[in-house]
């Protein structure tokens, strides 16, 4: 049962994405980044460095080229700062970050075209976030573990270089009082192109 759905899955994908024209030239990639994620403001007082992937689907078309629509999801963890442990009751504290990023990216004119081609980027779009912070406390303290898990709508800018097939961005991501940096590598793959 589950071969056939799969089956039907695959061949209506192939009949149905072919049907769709906007322009001559146009493109469907896939990329991933990794990357280290630093907290700022009221954030870093209570989290240190921490590290995050994000998986992306981009799309443009030549009636909308050098811009690219897309949609990534993100997961960023974030451990306790040290210098909370110090001063107040936690053993452990943790930030898990699950976000939805939908956004536009600008492709500017190449600053290099010897050997390879480097051209900055530009990025930006409304951020969607599950936050899950975990509450340990030390068995001295008397107080009672927990997680809890917030929902918040925010914002990310970022910019950087690309060789098309890697990109290295910095990212700003803005959530009420959850605002980081990110320094992420990400490798792009062609899923669909023509030109």
């Amino acid at each position: 049962m589950k071969k056939i759905i799969l089956i039907i899955l695959f061949c209506s994908s192939l009949i149905f994405s072919q049907g769709f024209k906007l322009g001559e030239a146009k493109g469907l990639f896939f990329s991933v980044g990794v990357g280290p994620k630093t907290p700022i403001g009221d954030f870093s007082a209570t989290n240190d460095i921490g590290i995050g992937f994000d998986f992306t689907a981009s799309y443009t078309d030549n009636q909308f080229l050098p811009v690219f629509l897309y949609a990534k999801l993100a997961y960023q963890t974030y451990p306790g700062s040290i210098k909370m442990y110090k001063t107040t009751n936690y053993a452990s504290f943790t930030t898990n970050e699950y976000l939805i990023l939908p956004g536009l990216k600008f492709y500017l004119p190449p600053v290099i075209t010897d050997e390879i081609i480097i051209m900055p980027i530009v990025e930006v779009g409304p951020s969607f976030g599950l936050i899950s912070n975990s509450h340990v406390f030390k068995e001295s303290s008397g107080e009672k573990n927990y997680d809890e898990l917030l929902s918040k709508f925010g914002l990310h800018l970022g910019a950087g270089f690309s060789m098309f097939f890697l990109e290295t961005t910095l990212n700003y991501y803005f959530f009420p009082k959850n605002h980081s940096l990110s320094l992420d590598l990400i490798i792009q793959i062609p899923v669909f192109a023509k030109i």
